[in-house]
This record gives structure tokens, C-alpha cells and sequence, in this order.
């Protein structure tokens, strides 16, 4: 996108990584946010989402004038309603401005007819007059400013009033420094923001969880919120990761493990400048990344030893004790001041093990699972869940917003390991709600299509429900996330429940459906090939 001159409080398209162009509007940034270092940017919230990041100028364009550009490339159903949302802000402001025009007119109108009746008669009384009403205006405006700047601080002028009040020599002047912005929020914004216009929200102060985040475009807000039961979501590695302004960490990344998640891992954090040294079992796995500038580690023993904090993402929590404890493992090549973060989804018991034998050779340890599938690892938008060491897990906090959307940290070690498998119970037996309804639409005569389009439509719509319904109706299993990971993960979280006597009934069917599919040959496909279960 070509560079233009742009201020606070603009409409905008911006371009964030691989998404489209997105409308926007430049806002103030937090308080506590610092500028990227290098090329000038903006800090822009994006309509419709609760997306929000420093967008390079050259990837800003006035919303305006490309409307009907980006309109007739993008077709999205989210998309539309960004920019529904873009012009119900403008009507709403715009009605703002006009009651407030109308008022100011009759005003005038009176003050002037007042004036009229009573002109004074002398050059005197006409200064006079003058240097009063001079007072009166400056008070009135120190007046507006004191009450605007206590409603909010991190609001902007809506772009109708702010055209009003500039003089055309001075419009679409960039800020000379970050003074220029900081500006308070306009009561019409206030009052426009207040209406019933969900699509369109305020980032929350730092004091308040986000809610209603839109789960598939959502990145983080660059500040740290604790949670009333303990938690905190580190919602601190925001679009930035995907936009390329993060400032990667200057300690060295070993990476152990190159599968269906840990490649899009290793892909991120080289993208955003990341020093990385990968080993993977299979050595070819390794050839891609050393190509977009790895290093090759021979063992895991030899990657822990010359990095400063290694992660690990494999299968099961056998293959994570054997990374670790095994020949030229990861424990020989712990000592004093190394960190290993795992990122493998496993039972609390095994993590707990694995942290022990880590910490005693005087390492330091953080438990990592990952929420998502490959398409989202590649994306850099997995969800991180993590436990242990709380230091390390802001040291790693420059590689979560190259890999992540969005990191919680649940306290001590094995809580995230739990977590994780509670996430994926719920979505393996979601799963296969999904393939047994589909089975019986089509025994029963009904059309399976016709049903996608009626779960699209209530409240169950979801990516994750689209996309694994096209994969049954296509024959399409290649997987996104193996079906013997989910299966596995379904009998972790019932033996988790087994442990503290808590029955999982919906998950132990499930689970039963997914060894039919195992026993099918479907392990290596897709979660979705569990549909195959019911019809054979």
C-alpha cells in the first residue's frame, strides 16, 4: 500500500499480515504500549473484532477513498460487518453533529439578535466587549477539556468533529511527536460508543477483562490481567506478532519437534526475527527451517546446551519423558540458568515428573500446551496455556506473540496440562456430536448440507463446526489435528476424572467412537474421520 499522511482519529484500511484489508480507525495506544522502534506507525482498532495493533504507514490507506476497492475485493460475511459497523459509527456520528450544529445555530441566532438590540455605541465599549467574550470562549473550552479528559483517556475525536474543528491547512498533518497523540475522547464519540453498536467496542483499561472477544480474529491487548481466580492471561502479544513489529527476545530458541504444530511454531518465531536452533527425530523435517535461517542441533542434549530456553512439542506423554530423559536428552543438557518449556499435551502427572527432574539439575521449567489445530499453528493464532515458572513465562513472551493469540498463565505446575485436557475433551466429544448428527441426517432421508447451513445459522456457527462438516461432505480427512491425538487426549481427561472420582460419561462415549475409527485405520487422518466410525 502506497504511504499517505494520515492523523489520529482517521478512518482507515489496514493491511495486518495475511488478513485482508481491514477498516479501522487510529486511536490513541495505551499508555503503558510503547511505539515499535523503525518505520512510522499507527496504533489503529479494528471495526468489528477486538483486534487492535501498530500498523506500518505503509500499510494504511483512507477509508474513504478505497471503500469501493476493498468492497468489491472482499466478499467475507465478518468482513461486511466491519464495515456495517464502520458506517453506523459515521451515521451516529454524523446525527451527533447535526443536533449539535442545529443547537449552536440557534445560539448564535439569539446572541446575535441579542447583540443587535444591545450594540454598544462606542470603540471603547466595542473592545471591551471583545476582550470579554475572548475570556468567556477560553473558559468554555478549558472547561470542555477538563470534562472530556475525565470521561476517557484513551479515546479519540470521531473524524467528523475533529474535520471541524481543524482549520484545511493543518488536516491530514501527521503527528510531529507522541504528544500529538494524546488527545481526549469527543462526547459525540462517548455518545455514539454508548449506543447499541456491539460490532464496535473500546479496548477495556487494563483493570478489565476482555470479554465477547471474537475467538478467531482476537489478538492481545500488550497488558497483563489477572483474573478473580488467580489466573492471569498475559493478553500481551498483540497483532504486532502477525504485522512483524514485535521485537523478538535476544536470548537463543532451541525448538525439539517438527509435527503438524511445531512446524507453523518454528515457521512464526524465524519470521519474526528469532534466533532458533531445531532438532526433530526425522532429521529431513529439518532441511525447510535451516533454509529460512535455523540451526541444526544434532541432539536435544546439544540444543538445550548451547540455547538459552528450549521448547519441545510432541506426541504423548511418552515421546515427552523419552525427549527429556532419554539418550543425549534434554536433562544432559540442563544446567544452572537453562529453561525448557513444554509444549506437549500430556497428563499433569507426567509434566510434574518431567519439571522435578528439570529443576533439580538447577534448570528452570514452564508447562506450554497449545489450543488450536496446524492451520492455526501457521497462522501464529494458537491459544497458549501455561503453569510453572512465572519468570520464564514473561522471558518467553516475545516467542508466545510470534506463535499465539493470546497466552494464560495458570499458576503451578500440572494446571495447564489439566486445562488443556479439559479443552480438548470438549472439543473431541463436540466433535463427534457433530459426526453422529450428520450420520442421522443422512439415514433419515435429510440433507446433510441443509443441516451445516442450519448449525451455520444458530448459535452453535463456528469455524471449527464449518470446517470439520465440509471436511465429512468433501471425503477431505487430511489432517489438521490427528484423530490418535484427540482419541488420546479423550482418555487422558478420563483418566483425569477417574482420579479425583468425577464421572465423564459424554467423554467416554466419545472416546469409544474414536477407537472404532482407530480400529478403521483412521489415526493418521483428520479428527473429523471419527464420521467414518458410524458408517461402517
Amino acid at each position: 500500500m502506497a504511504t499517505v499522511s494520515l492523523r489520529l482519529g482517521d478512518l482507515v484500511w489496514g493491511k495486518l499480515g495475511r488478513y485482508p484489508p481491514w477498516p479501522g480507525k487510529i486511536v490513541n495506544p495505551p499508555k503503558d504500549l510503547k511505539k515499535p522502534r523503525g518505520k512510522k506507525c499507527f496504533f489503529v482498532k479494528f471495526f468489528g473484532t477486538e483486534d487492535h495493533a501498530w500498523i506500518k504507514v505503509e500499510q494504511l490507506k483512507p477509508y474513504h477513498a478505497h471503500k469501493e476497492e476493498m468492497i468489491k475485493i472482499n466478499k467475507g460475511k465478518r468482513f461486511q460487518q466491519a464495515v456495517d459497523a464502520v458506517e453506523e459509527f459515521l451515521r451516529r456520528a454524523k446525527g451527533k453533529d447535526q443536533t449539535s450544529s442545529h443547537t449552536s445555530a440557534d445560539d448564535k441566532n439569539r446572541r446575535n439578535s441579542s447583540e443587535e438590540r444591545s450594540r454598544p455605541n462606542s470603540g471603547d465599549e466595542k473592545r471591551k466587549l471583545s476582550l470579554s467574550e475572548g475570556k468567556v470562549k477560553k473558559n468554555m473550552g478549558e472547561g470542555k477539556k477538563r470534562v472530556s479528559s475525565g470521561s476517557s483517556e484513551r479515546g479519540s475525536k470521531s473524524p467528523l468533529k475533529r474535520a471541524q474543528e481543524q482549520s484545511p491547512r493543518k488536516r491530514g498533518r501527521p503527528p510531529k511527536d507522541e504528544k500529538d497523540l494524546t488527545i481526549p475522547e469527543s462526547s459525540t464519540v462517548k455518545g455514539v460508543m454508548a449506543g447499541p453498536m456491539a460490532a464496535f467496542k473500546w479496548q477495556p483499561t487494563v483493570s478489565e477483562p476482555v470479554k465477547d472477544a471474537d475467538p478467531h480474529f482476537h489478538h492481545f491487548l500488550l497488558s497483563q490481567t489477572e483474573k478473580e481466580t488467580g489466573s492471569t492471561s498475559i493478553q500481551a502479544a498483540d497483532s504486532t506478532a502477525v504485522n512483524g513489529s514485535i521485537t523478538p527476545t535476544d536470548k537463543k530458541i532451541g525448538f525439539l519437534g517438527l509435527g503438524l504444530m511445531g512446524s507453523g511454531i518454528v515457521s512464526n518465531l524465524l519470521k519474526m526475527g528469532h534466533t532458533v536452533t531445531v532438532w526433530n527425530r526425522t532429521a529431513e523435517k529439518c532441511d525447510l527451517f535451516i533454509q529460512e535461517g535455523a540451526r541444526l542441533g544434532r541432539t536435544p542434549a546439544e540444543v538445550v546446551s548451547t540455547c538459552d530456553i528450549t521448547f519441545a512439542c510432541v506426541s504423548d506423554p511418552k515421546a515427552a519423558k523419552d525427549l527429556v530423559l532419554g539418550p543425549s536428552g534434554v536433562l544432559q543438557g540442563i544446567r544452572p540458568g537453562k529453561c525448557y518449556v513444554d509444549m506437549s499435551t500430556v497428563d499433569a502427572d507426567t509434566v510434574t515428573e518431567l519439571a522435578q527432574v528439570i529443576v533439580s539439575r538447577g534448570g528452570r521449567f514452564l508447562e506450554a500446551p497449545v489450543s488450536g489445530n496446524q492451520q492455526l499453528s501457521n497462522d501464529g493464532m494458537l491459544v497458549i496455556l501455561a503453569a510453572g515458572d512465572r519468570g520464564l513465562y514473561e522471558d518467553c513472551s516475545s516467542c508466545f506473540q510470534a506463535m499465539g493469540k493470546t497466552s494464560f498463565f495458570l499458576g503451578e505446575v500440572g494446571n495447564a496440562a489439566k486445562m488443556m485436557l479439559i479443552v480438548n475433551m470438549v472439543q473431541g466429544s463436540f466433535m463427534a456430536t457433530i459426526a453422529e448428527g450428520l450420520t442421522l441426517a443422512q439415514v433419515t432421508g435429510q440433507s446433510q448440507q441443509t443441516l451445516l447451513d442450519i448449525l451455520n445459522q444458530g448459535q452453535l456457527a463456528s469455524i471449527f463446526l464449518d470446517q470439520k462438516c465440509q471436511n465429512i461432505l468433501q471425503g477431505n480427512f487430511k489432517p489438521d489435528f490427528y484423530l490418535k491425538y484427540i482419541q488420546k487426549d479423550l482418555r487422558l481427561a478420563i483418566a483425569l476424572g477417574d482420579a479425583v472420582n468425577h464421572p465423564t460419561p459424554m467423554a467416554a462415549a466419545a472416546n469409544e467412537v474414536y477407537k472404532r475409527a482407530k480400529a478403521l485405520d483412521q489415526s493418521d487422518n483428520d479428527m473429523s474421520a471419527v464420521y467414518r466410525a458410524y458408517i461402517h
